[in-house]
């Protein structure tokens, strides 16, 4: 199964490229899935179509956001519910406060778990959050689970432990065993869910215009992406103004796309960077769709395995991590107990060293070509 996400700045066309994308996978013969992770719900409206079989092969999934955060996150929500209550908090303040930030995404991600585990689909197409908010939904699982390793157990044992005085002198309930078995299953989700995302057959495409400030953005977010190890296997140029006939006025935004793109194709190698024109009118509709799919793409195979090897590996004593676009003012690095600590810009990822490395010390680090290169000393 080939799994693709696609993310961008708000606004440069990343739903129509992976509704493109779909309708293109679904053309040529294969199962697809198309679903999307942003609140909005454009990829409806980009396909003008309803949830459901909207062509053959072609299925469009939305997310039940009330079902399934019962079915994800009823347990834990009842449980708070019920201490806000017993604090005296009227129950719609307490539902609302009960809402988990970011729950739709979450949800949709871990109903993507599910429609994967299934082996129904041959390709399924990710219309990912803008940006910031995909980036944060992808490092939510590693950073849960480095809280989940190292409170779950102490607060088990806390727990049998000081539950009669909890009761007693708070006067609140303290969670029983199934609140804790309930945290223990939504956190393995999450864990299967960065699996199944990290794995060989997943990958994320940049979509981008040839702005400046959208390019930027789009190399922080490719280093971003490579630190909490995630492929990215291209990159989208969308809206790009064709060259033939155009005007005074045109020709500005020719010229100064061609600029940008010059810099998008160097910033990004070897990564392909795909074009999309600027059309005459907006692709709504899968005949739009996969025309626009087929501009997209051209003689490649956009539903090939990734052609891009890992972000983090680890070999020997040598760990190299692929951090493209970053530079060694924006990169720091620390070392806490068994973890290595790894900063680039504002994101920041705690990796759990394997039992191999745990124990040695750091000999030498190096950040050379876009990789950073972390060499530990010999047992």
């Amino acid at each position: 199964m080939r799994l693709l996400l696609f993310t961008g700045k708000g606004g440069v066309g990343k739903t129509t490229a992976a509704a493109a994308t779909a309708t293109l996978a679904a053309r040529r013969g294969l199962k697809t899935l198309v679903v999307s992770t942003d609140t909005a719900h454009s990829l409806a409206d980009a396909l003008a179509a309803e949830p459901g079989e909207i062509a053959p092969g072609l299925r469009l999934h939305q997310v039940d956001t009330q079902r399934s955060l019962e079915r994800h996150w009823g347990e834990l929500q009842r449980y708070a519910k019920d201490v806000l209550g017993e604090l005296g908090l009227d129950e719609i303040t307490s539902e609302e406060i009960t809402v988990l930030p970011g729950a739709e995404e979450v949800i949709a991600l871990l109903e993507l778990r599910e429609h994967a585990r299934s082996d129904s689909w041959d390709v399924i197409v990710v219309d990912c959050a803008p940006t910031a908010e995909t980036l944060r939904l992808l490092a939510l699982p590693e950073a849960l689970d480095w809280h989940v390793t190292k409170l779950m157990p102490v607060g088990r044992r806390l727990m049998k432990v000081a539950a009669p005085f909890v009761q007693r002198v708070a006067r609140v309930s303290a969670p029983g065993e199934e609140v804790m078995n309930a945290g223990e299953r939504f956190h393995r989700g999450l864990l299967e869910l960065r699996e199944l995302l990290t794995g060989p057959g997943a990958s994320v495409r940049l979509v981008l215009t040839p702005e400046a400030v959208v390019l930027a953005e789009a190399r922080r977010t490719l280093t971003s992406l490579n630190l909490y190890g995630y492929r990215v296997d291209a990159v989208i140029a969308n809206r790009v103004f064709p060259a033939d006939g155009a005007d005074a006025w045109r020709a500005q935004w020719v010229a100064a796309q061609s600029r940008l793109l010059a810099e998008a194709e160097q910033s990004f190698a070897p990564l392909p960077v795909h074009i999309v024109p600027y059309l005459p009118a907006e692709p709504v509709g899968l005949d739009a769709l996969a025309e626009v799919g087929a501009a997209l793409y051209g003689e490649a195979d956009p539903f090939a395995p990734p052609g891009v090897d890992p972000p983090l590996t680890i070999e020997g004593p040598l760990l190299r991590l692929s951090l493209p676009g970053a530079s060694k003012e924006q990169v720091d690095l620390a070392r806490k107990g068994e973890e290595l600590i790894v900063t680039a810009g504002p994101y920041r990822r705690i990796l759990a060293l394997p039992a191999g490395l745990a124990r040695r010390k750091i000999s030498a680090a190096t950040l050379r070509d876009g990789v950073l290169e972390v060499r530990f000393e010999h047992e």
